[in-house]
């Protein structure tokens, strides 16, 4: 049987016709012939590395990605190569992240868990996520996840897309300068494309309140890094960031130390949710490969 499928992980019930070899990103790329393999799942969140096996692949008909946002990978796929995303895994796991950064931010967890290394009782009453006005900049199947928690949370939603829908309320990106100014929250949800590249700049940025709170879970290049610095360092923005333009943060930048600012590494994304979810995914995806059925998510190349 031939090696038809280069794979993440060994626990995954192939289809009956199909094999597979096993590349986990963190070993040397795999060697000897690869001449049969048709399908490619690239390991997840292992860099730029395993993508240089694209190239070794001459049978290739498939890259499955585990990303949502494959904007960089599309360049790397030749043409005809059906690429596919993992659209759907990461909405829970990066919803939670939402959550959890705007509930440390509006109560202010940083303070108290500094106050515990002191053994301090020092007491004051935080801003609440309940009744704030929350602009959803991003309305995919990850922010649709992340509003129905901030519904939960009884928050004020507004939604805003690339484009306004207006039967499902969803506002566009060029009615951001009305949205901005009576906004407590703006969470962000976008990829990295021309439109959304420093979408939010210095003048998107002044356009908010005192205090508001920014939040980026998307792309980093979606703000201007420059710009938000220049609004948080002296205290009038905060700002909750998994993502930031560069990555990672040099050391020594000022949002590492701006006052109510909260950096995560780009994490988002992985939870304890994903790896069984993304298998499921990949499971599925073989099995309708190897019956010739129409593929999951595919962004890219042609279908059969």
């Amino acid at each position: 049987m031939t090696e038809r499928a280069i794979l993440p992980w060994a626990d995954i019930e192939l289809p009956e016709g199909l094999s597979a070899r096993f590349y986990d990103g963190t070993d040397p790329l795999p060697e000897g012939d690869l001449d049969d393999v048709e399908v490619y799942v690239l390991p997840y969140d292992a860099g730029a590395e395993p993508t240089k096996l694209i190239d070794r692949l001459p049978s290739l008909k498939l890259v499955q990605s585990l990303s949502a946002g494959v904007e960089r990978l599309v360049p790397l796929v030749p043409a005809g190569v059906r690429l596919a995303n993992g659209r759907g895994l990461h909405d829970l796991s990066v919803a939670e992240h939402a959550l959890a950064l705007i509930h440390a931010s509006q109560r202010d967890l940083p303070r108290w868990f500094a106050q515990q290394a002191t053994a301090s009782w020092d007491r004051e009453h935080t801003r609440s996520l309940a009744d704030s006005r929350v602009l959803l900049v991003g309305h995919g199947s990850i922010g649709q996840a992340i509003e129905r928690q901030l519904v939960a949370a009884e928050a004020v939603v507004t939604r805003v897309a690339s484009t306004a829908r207006p039967a499902e309320r969803v506002h566009g990106v060029g009615e951001l300068a009305e949205l901005l100014p009576s906004a407590d929250i703006v969470v962000l949800i976008l990829p990295e494309t021309p439109a959304t590249m420093g979408l939010f700049g210095a003048a998107e940025l002044a356009a908010l309140p005192d205090g508001a709170l920014v939040v980026n879970v998307g792309r980093g290049s979606a703000i201007d890094t420059a710009a938000l610095t220049a609004e948080t360092v002296v205290g009038r923005l905060r700002a909750a960031l998994d993502v930031v333009d560069p990555e990672p943060l040099p050391a020594g930048h000022p949002l590492w130390t701006a006052p109510g600012v909260i950096v995560t590494p780009h994490i988002a994304g992985g939870s304890a949710s994903f790896y069984p979810r993304a298998k499921r995914l990949v499971a599925e995806q073989l099995r309708r490969y190897v019956a010739g059925e129409t593929l999951l998510n595919v962004v890219s190349g042609k279908e059969g």
